[in-house]
């Protein structure tokens, strides 16, 4: 099998390098006509991937967004991470889950496991009960071909006061950036990403050499905009997987107007 920076390049290389956020807000649920429902939950993220699985390179369902509707809601998730992979795309599960020992081992089995309904192709973890806590996780993705993604310089504005916070070595995100980079240096998959947000005037923080993916949340609603991140991210630019969520599906549910929505972001 190849491993998940492979497909990511391949599929980058044919379909554009847009991920599409799949967060089914319960404001875009009721602008869509749709009832506050698993079942609404259902046919949102069905048009999504109809409408644009076969032309998207990757897509990132936002798990809170279908864990507010309980064990139907999970279901649903399952049920769109297959529907993503029947469509030729890739997907991101974004959990943004971190723990330690045995907790983080259970994390990494339903995320990662070839096995696991709830597995994507890749999962974002948060980093911040230290680096070495996600090692299951690491361990996991390389061993299954899969990807992670580390939270290091989010998109939200409250980040700072943690991931700008100084370390050791410096601040707080270089230590996971650099501790990312050294793991992928030893490993075969370069399977250890990160997440840094498209909305900063400054990242304050080193990516230039950076290994692997980058997913760069922000773009569209948040304010990020594509045309910024050559200047913002620099040599590391190549790496880089912008993703666009609200920005592209507040145009539905017209399927056209998906399509065309998508298009534009990765048109630029």
């Amino acid at each position: 099998m190849s491993t998940y920076n492979q497909r990511l390049k391949a599929l980058t290389a044919e379909r554009g390098n847009l991920c599409v956020g799949i967060d089914p807000h319960a404001s875009l649920l009721s602008a869509w006509g749709l009832p506050l429902t698993a079942a609404g939950l259902e046919r949102y993220c069905r048009t999504i991937i109809d409408a644009l699985g076969e032309t998207v390179a990757v897509f990132k369902p936002q798990s809170a967004f279908f864990e507010v509707y309980g064990s139907a809601g999970i279901a649903v998730l399952e049920t769109v991470i297959a529907e993503i992979r029947a469509a030729g795309a890739l997907s991101i599960i974004d959990a943004k889950r971190g723990d330690i020992g045995s907790t983080m081992s259970a994390y990494a089995e339903a995320y990662l496991a070839p096995d696991s309904p709830l597995a994507g192709d890749a999962v974002t973890l948060s980093p911040y009960l230290g680096f070495e806590s996600l090692m299951p996780a690491f361990e996991r993705a390389i061993a299954f071909d899969r990807g992670v993604y580390v939270l290091a310089r989010t998109s939200n504005p409250e980040g700072g006061s943690v991931q700008l916070a100084l370390g050791r070595e410096g601040s707080v995100v270089q230590e996971i950036i650099d501790a990312a980079k050294e793991l992928n240096s030893r490993a075969r998959t370069r399977a250890i990403g990160l997440v840094v947000g498209g909305t900063h005037g400054t990242l304050a923080c080193d990516v230039s050499e950076f290994n692997a993916s980058i997913l760069v949340p922000g773009i569209g609603a948040q304010g990020g905009r594509l045309e910024d991140l050559p200047e913002l991210f620099g040599p590391a630019f190549d790496k880089v997987l912008p993703m666009v969520g609200r920005g592209i599906l507040q145009a539905g549910p017209d399927s056209e107007a998906l399509r065309a929505k998508a298009k534009s972001y990765a048109a630029v």
